[in-house]
C-alpha cells in the first residue's frame, strides 16, 4: 500500500487574529501541523511533501523533515497542487497514490488516512475522499451523489444552490487521488467562481466527466474538525483530550474526574497510576506504576519512578525515582534528581541538584545546584546561597548529615558525613565529617527592656487636652 503525502499548510489563518501561523498553533502542547504529519507517517506514507506559505518561516521548522514547496500567491488548494507538480511528477509512476492533508485537521487518525487509501486502491478509483454527515452543514463544502452512489462533485457552501446546502453529507478535505490522473487534470482548473480560486475539488468533476470514478468513505465528523479560530481551537483540543485519556483509561490508569485531566500525545504512563482533577502532564513524561498524582499538579518533560506520591505540586524536566514524595505545592525545576525514596516536602524548590536515597528536604527550602548523599535532613528554612552575581557555585553534603533549621549554605561549600549543622547558622566554610558547624552571635539578655521601653512611650505620649 504505497503512496505519498502533500500537506497544504500555506494558509493565512486571519480568523486566529495571531501572528502566530495557525498550522504552529497547538493542541495538547503539539503543533496541528505535526498531528498531521505524524498520523500520515503512523498510516505508512513513503513520503511527505508540504505546501508553505503565509508566515512559513514559523512552519518551516516544524516540518523540517518533509519536502517543502513554497505557495507565493496563494489562490486556492488547487493551485496548492499546481505549485508542488515539479515535485509530485518525480514520483508520479502509473497507479501510484497521493493523500491530500490540510494542516488544520489535527484530529485526522492514521487509521482513517489507511482507510482513505485502501479504499482508493482497492476500488481502482480516481480518488477517495473522506465525507461526514452533519447536523449543520453550514460552511462546508457539500458532496453531492450520483444515482450510482458515487461522487458526482463536491460543491463549496458558498458557490452551493438552496438545494445543494440542503444536503448534509460534507467534505472532510482529506482525498487520496491516483496521482497521474490528478495531475492530467490539473491544468483544466479554473476560478470561476465566489472566491476567485483553483478548487482541488473541480477535479472530481472533471474526472466524473471523462468516465473515472470518484467514491466517497464515510467517516467521523469529530476527525474532519478544522481549525480555522480560537473556539475551534479549544473544541478541537476538548476533542483529542477525551480521546486521550479514554486510551489511557481502557490501559488501566484511573482518573476521578478525566475532563479536568489534560494528558500530552507523548505521555508514557504505566498500568494503576492514579491521576486527580486539574493535573497537566506533557511532554515526554513518563510515569510508572502505583503512582499517585494528587490534585493541581503540573510535571513536563520528567521521569516519574514507581509507587511515587505527588501533592500540588511543579515538576519540570525533572526525575524521581520509585518511592519519592513530593509536596503539596513543592516546584522541582529542570535537572532534579530525586533519588530512591526521598522526599520534597512542603513549599520546597529544588533545581539543578541530587537529594539521594532516603534524604529529606520537608518544608520551606531552596536546594540549588547542590548534591545530597543519602538519608540526609534538611531543615526548614534552609537555603543554598548558590548566586554570587555572576556564577552558580555547588553545595556537596555528605551521607546521613543533619542541617539545622534555617541554615544558609554559602556555596562553594561541603558538608561532611554525619555532621550537624546549628539552626540559624550562615555556613561559609567547609564541615569535617562528624563535626558540628555552628556560626552564631553572643545571645545577649537586657533584663527589664520590655517594661521600660513601655514606660518611656507612655511618657512621651501627646497628652489630650481637656475641654
Amino acid at each position: 500500500m504505497a503512496f505519498s503525502t502533500i500537506i497544504l499548510a500555506a494558509g493565512a489563518g486571519t480568523r486566529m487574529v495571531s501572528a502566530k501561523a495557525k498550522a504552529a498553533h497547538e493542541l495538547l502542547g503539539k503543533p496541528m501541523i505535526r498531528w498531521v504529519v505524524d498520523a500520515a507517517v503512523a498510516a505508512g506514507t513513503d513520503r511527505i511533501l508540504t505546501v508553505v506559505g503565509h508566515e512559513r518561516e514559523q512552519v518551516i521548522p516544524l516540518v523540517s523533515e518533509t519536502t517543502i514547496v513554497v505557495q507565493e500567491e496563494r489562490l486556492g488548494t488547487g493551485h496548492a497542487i499546481m505549485v508542488a507538480r515539479a515535485e509530485l511528477e518525480h514520483f508520479a509512476t502509473r497507479g501510484s497514490s497521493l493523500v491530500v492533508l490540510s494542516a488544520d485537521t489535527p484530529l485526522l487518525t492514521g487509521d482513517t488516512i489507511k482507510a482513505l487509501v485502501e479504499t482508493q486502491q482497492g476500488t481502482g478509483a480516481a480518488v477517495c475522499l473522506l465525507a461526514h454527515e452533519m447536523n449543520d452543514p453550514t460552511g462546508y463544502g457539500r458532496v453531492i451523489l450520483g444515482e450510482s452512489g458515487t461522487v458526482d462533485r463536491v460543491v463549496e457552501d458558498r458557490d452551493a444552490t438552496d438545494e445543494e446546502r440542503s444536503v448534509t453529507l460534507c467534505n472532510s478535505a482529506a482525498y487520496c487521488f491516483d496521482l497521474p490522473l490528478l495531475l492530467a487534470n490539473l491544468e483544466k482548473l479554473g476560478n470561476s467562481n465566489a472566491q476567485g480560486e483553483y478548487y482541488l475539488t473541480e477535479v472530481f468533476s472533471l474526472l466524473v466527466k471523462s468516465g473515472e470514478s470518484v467514491v466517497a468513505l464515510p467517516g467521523d465528523a469529530s476527525e474532519a474538525q478544522g481549525i480555522n479560530d480560537r473556539l475551534q481551537l479549544a473544541l478541537a483540543s476538548s476533542l483529542m483530550q477525551k480521546r486521550i485519556n479514554t486510551a489511557w483509561m481502557m490501559a488501566g490508569v484511573t482518573m476521578l474526574d478525566p475532563a479536568s485531566v489534560w494528558i500530552g500525545p507523548e505521555v508514557e504512563l504505566s498500568s494503576d497510576v492514579e491521576i486527580l482533577p486539574q493535573v497537566i502532564l506533557s511532554g515526554k513524561t513518563f510515569v510508572a506504576r502505583g503512582t499517585f498524582i494528587g490534585p493541581n499538579c503540573r510535571i513536563a518533560d520528567s521521569i516519574i519512578g514507581r509507587d511515587c506520591v505527588i501533592e500540588e505540586s511543579i515538576i519540570l524536566e525533572s526525575e524521581l525515582e520509585d518511592g519519592v514524595s513530593c509536596g503539596p505545592r513543592a516546584y522541582l525545576r529542570p535537572g532534579t534528581l530525586m533519588k530512591l525514596g526521598s522526599k520534597a516536602g512542603t513549599h520546597v524548590e529544588i533545581k539543578n541538584s541530587i537529594i539521594g536515597v532516603g534524604s529529606k528536604v520537608p518544608h520551606l527550602s531552596y536546594v540549588g545546584d547542590a548534591t545530597l548523599g543519602t538519608d540526609v535532613n534538611i531543615g526548614a528554612g534552609t537555603i543554598t546561597c548558590n548566586y554570587d552575581g555572576y556564577d552558580k557555585h555547588r553545595t556537596e553534603i555528605g551521607d546521613r548529615a543533619f542541617i539545622g533549621s534555617d541554615t544558609m549554605l554559602v556555596a562553594p561549600v561541603t558538608i561532611g558525613a554525619d555532621t550537624v549543622t546549628g539552626a540559624g547558622s550562615t555556613i561559609t566554610k567547609n564541615v569535617p565529617d562528624g563535626a558540628l558547624g555552628i556560626e552564631r552571635s553572643e545571645q545577649k539578655i537586657i533584663r527589664g527592656w520590655v517594661y521600660k521601653r513601655r514606660r518611656d512611650r507612655e511618657e512621651n505620649r501627646p497628652r489630650k487636652k481637656k475641654d
